[in-house]
């Protein structure tokens, strides 16, 4: 989506909702829970580092992480207490039973296939009202190439971007965040500087910065990291 096509779409403090998706508590937590059972039935536990890099709920904030798995966004979401975070999701997952559900949790479709200024306009009332949007900027699960979007939502929305790095280790499914990346310089630059984040937050602890392998590269998105 390019820059021109977004330039008159800013996020409007304190602006109702408008079309922008509500949360309903109850669904929320009730769908975090279950989507925990997978990782509990497997003997396994969930690890979360950096929260003191998590800033409190009430004032806009993008969380972007690389895609691993489809239990991504509610071990983000289950890692983030206080929040609601409202995904961007593809439509495709927007079907009867399922769909609703989504919805009531917060989350809003996006078509991978076009530019969807309707879901970046969305993301926009949900940041100018102080929520969480969450995305994945590959676009996909195991992409590997970050994508421009999140970083022009980030200067539209004038957001600060919460980078989150996942992994599973065994039993150990680990999320990891980092410092927020303010909405500061070019969109270019910001987006360099999200993928380098997410490289480090995704790889193990206590490898050495110079053996990190950037983001995007095979070793990442293979998850041999």
């Amino acid at each position: 989506m390019s820059d021109e096509a977004l330039g008159s779409l800013r996020a409007v403090p304190g602006s109702s909702a408008g079309g922008a998706p509500e949360v309903n508590p109850a669904v929320y937590r009730l769908v975090v829970g279950v989507t925990y059972l997978p990782v509990l039935l497997q003997g396994g536990h969930l690890e979360v580092h950096g929260h003191e890099y998590v800033p409190p709920p009430g004032q806009a904030l993008i969380v972007a992480g690389n895609h691993r798995s489809a239990l991504d966004p509610f071990l983000i979401a289950r890692a983030l207490p206080g929040h609601h975070l409202q995904f961007i999701a593809k439509k495709e997952l927007f079907v009867p039973v399922l769909g609703p559900i989504i919805r009531a949790g917060g989350s809003f479709p996006v078509d991978r296939d076009a530019h969807d200024v309707g879901a970046v306009r969305t993301s926009l009332k949900i940041l100018g009202r102080g929520g969480t949007v969450g995305i994945f900027p590959e676009g996909t699960r195991g992409g590997g190439e970050i994508h421009g979007g999140v970083a022009i939502m980030a200067f539209r929305g004038r957001a600060p971007v919460l980078p989150v790095g996942l992994r599973r280790s065994g039993t150990r499914w680990v999320v990891r965040f980092g410092p927020v990346l303010e909405p500061v310089g070019q969109v270019r630059e910001l987006t360099a500087r999200l993928g380098q984040e997410l490289g480090r937050l995704a790889a193990p602890y206590g490898r050495p910065c110079s053996d990190l392998p950037t983001y995007g590269s095979p070793e990442v998105a293979s998850g041999a990291v």
